[in-house]
């Protein structure tokens, strides 16, 4: 298991957090949201011009409308706030003249680490063009923001829209190529996912109410979990919901005899641990049987919600022992 400092080297800093928080503000239209995520910018020390370049390089990934009203709330946020203005693009738009496909192709090669090439860009060459020309020349190219953070804003943005998971998932690989942990591509993921509300979640998406906030167990939590009490008549059952990448920590159900845990998965895919093996991905329908005095933990996927039935078996002299969070780095590496 990864050390508590290796955990903390791994987060993202205040600034990555709010550059995060503005790239899914942008494409989710939250204006409210958006003007506080670019004052925690700027008091993380993020630039205007850094601002703009972000909201600038967004309207490729979430259109001109979505950018021209995240733009409107950064200059209402900058006449309020005053924040630094920092350096200008050193490449004002259209000064790569004919040279654009040249750079910008090799951009894109750099950034992916190869060529890229497919089916895809065969059939529709225009976006192909365009992809190379004006995003990764014309965008790419300006020196104000680095890679490394236009791959975060990216990645955030299209996290923020269900419908982009395919380029969202393509977009965390190319951040990995430039300086993005494993453990940081999980905390944006988990970072714009985090504040989604259950409520949001399809009628039919388990028979199982989704339930209250899980408030009295959070502090055994990474991320929020809900609970909802099934019986505790016989056998204790409870419905457990996990937000995407929310999980439990380490944990044991202690036994003289019997005892245990039993889940049973009801709605969508989560993961399930036993100390020194292999996590398991889990899904509707599974079910998982924890002896007693085995450590252990569980939870959901980084990209979906995720909900089971818990079932206590009956023992004798039992107690629950809880461990260890399972840090960002943990959980990557268990469910990558």
């Amino acid at each position: 298991m990864a050390s508590a400092i290796m955990a903390n080297a791994a987060e993202l800093s205040a600034r990555e957090k709010a550059v995060v928080d503005i790239g899914a503000g942008t494409a989710r239209g939250e204006q409210d949201k958006l003007g506080a995520s670019f004052k925690a910018g700027f008091d993380a020390g993020l630039t205007l011009n850094e601002a703009k370049e972000l909201v600038g390089q967004l309207y490729a990934y979430c259109g001109f409308p979505r950018a021209l009203n995240a733009a409107a709330t950064l200059m209402k946020v900058a006449d309020e706030v005053k924040p630094a203005e920092g350096p200008a693009a050193d490449l004002p738009r259209g000064s790569l003249g004919g040279k654009a496909l040249e750079i910008g192709t090799a951009n894109q090669t750099q950034l992916c680490g190869g060529p890229v090439k497919g089916t895809l860009f065969d059939f529709h060459p225009q976006l192909d063009e365009y992809l190379k020309t004006h995003l990764f020349g014309d965008i790419f190219a300006r020196s104000n923001v680095d890679w490394r953070t236009r791959e975060i804003v990216t990645i955030a943005a299209l996290a923020a829209c269900p419908e982009t998971a395919p380029q969202m998932k393509a977009h965390i690989a190319i951040g990995k190529l430039n300086g993005i942990t494993d453990a940081q591509a999980e905390a944006i993921l988990r970072r714009v996912q985090r504040p989604c509300d259950p409520a949001n979640l399809p009628a039919d998406w388990s028979p199982i109410p989704v339930g209250e906030p899980n408030t009295a167990y959070a502090k055994y939590f990474i991320g929020n979990s809900y609970l909802h009490k099934l019986t505790l008549d016989q056998v204790p059952a409870f419905g457990v919901t996990f937000e995407p990448g929310c999980r439990n920590n380490w944990h044991i159900h202690h036994a003289k005899t019997g005892g245990g845990q039993m889940l049973i998965v009801t709605a969508g895919e989560g993961y399930y641990q036993e100390w020194g093996k292999p996590a398991r991905r889990i899904r509707k329908g599974d079910t998982v049987n924890i002896p007693a005095n085995v450590k252990h933990w569980h939870g959901a996927a980084p990209d979906c919600w995720f909900q089971h039935i818990a079932l206590e078996v009956p023992g004798t002299e039992q107690s629950n022992e809880w461990c260890e969070p399972v840090d960002d780095a943990a959980y990557a590496e268990a469910t990558k």
